[in-house]
């Protein structure tokens, strides 16, 4: 695996905090590159540490590695790190994902920070952001090292792909989308290879809804572009949603108490409703924080100055001691 030295995230680096980059394997064999962040004046004392991912189709160049860098500031260790088949990660075919191998990352994560001599394993915790953070509630409720889950402008991929935005897809929109990938299955393991979806985040047209438009200003511009980046003008293979359609992440959600859940969404967000149901859904202890005049974009970077991350560390600080 090659990874790249240079500093070439979207972000400038943080002169408070040490960076370094890292790999290590997940329960299938694949190999995660990720980006460690340490605090300059940590000592010698065992840190509690945060595993950042997300958004979904986006690199740790982008917002899991802000996030990170901004809590190691804030006194944690802190990994972002690529999904499994995207970015520096290894994985073949390219740029496919799975709820399952994608919670897996989660939980390697764990095992990787668990494993370092800065780091305390009783004090993990992980952040997930829009649709990593339904991937986040699925490994915090699956694996119980993990002590404290925070989502932010989160998605749950398993209802969207399935269900469409808001619920909206019909049965004959699911047979017919569900009958459009198994036929592509055939023409795939024809060819060898797979077939991919449309360019992800293209310039969209003027009557395009806002969130698209705010997805373009985003990973399509020098905000936040990344070539790495499936939402930056590359894509998903074509049967990608297939294991989606019938596998609901959030079943469980449940099961993360008595360990504390925070969930963080925009007040303007599209998807702020994905949030809101995960919350009547979960045990306590939970919160529910909405982040006024904040769209569903704004929490992946602070162009606005919309993160609480004051917040979050201090949810973090309370819940990892």
């Amino acid at each position: 695996m090659q990874l790249t030295q240079e500093w070439d995230k979207t972000f400038p680096k943080s002169s408070k905090v040490d960076h370094q980059k890292v790999s290590f394997k997940n329960r299938y064999g694949i190999t995660l590159a990720a980006d460690l962040y340490l605090p300059k004046d940590r000592g010698n004392k065992r840190l509690p540490a945060l595993a950042v991912g997300g958004p979904f189709g986006a690199v740790k160049e982008q917002s899991s590695g802000l996030y990170a860098q901004t809590m190691a500031e804030r006194g944690f260790a802190a990994l972002a790190f690529d999904a499994s088949y995207t970015g520096e990660s290894g994985g073949e075919p390219r740029n496919v994902a799975s709820p399952d191998i994608n919670t897996e990352d989660f939980s390697a994560a764990v095992d990787y920070l668990g494993l370092h001599p800065a780091v305390d394993r009783e004090r993990i915790g992980i952040i997930g952001v829009c649709g990593w953070g339904g991937m986040a509630l699925n490994a915090t409720a699956v694996d119980k090292r993990i002590k404290a889950v925070v989502t932010s402008t989160m998605y749950d991929m398993t209802r969207v792909m399935s269900k469409g935005y808001n619920d909206s897809m019909a049965l004959e929109q699911r047979t017919q989308a569900l009958e459009q990938m198994s036929r592509q299955r055939w023409v795939d393991a024809e060819k060898g290879s797979p077939a991919y979806q449309p360019a992800y985040n293209s310039q969209p047209a003027s009557d395009a809804p806002q969130f698209m438009k705010d997805y373009y200003d985003y990973y399509g511009t020098p905000r936040g572009y990344h070539k790495r980046a499936v939402n930056s003008g590359n894509a998903w293979t074509q049967t990608t949603p297939l294991s989606f359609m019938n596998m609901p992440i959030l079943s469980y959600i449940k099961e993360i108490s008595p360990r504390p859940v925070l969930f963080i969404h925009g007040e303007n967000a599209h998807s702020r409703y994905f949030s809101e149901t995960a919350y009547a859904a979960a045990a306590e202890p939970k919160e529910l924080l909405i982040v006024k005049g904040a769209s569903h974009v704004d929490l992946y970077d602070n162009k606005a100055g919309k993160i609480p991350y004051d917040r979050i560390a201090d949810f973090f600080s309370k819940h990892l001691k």
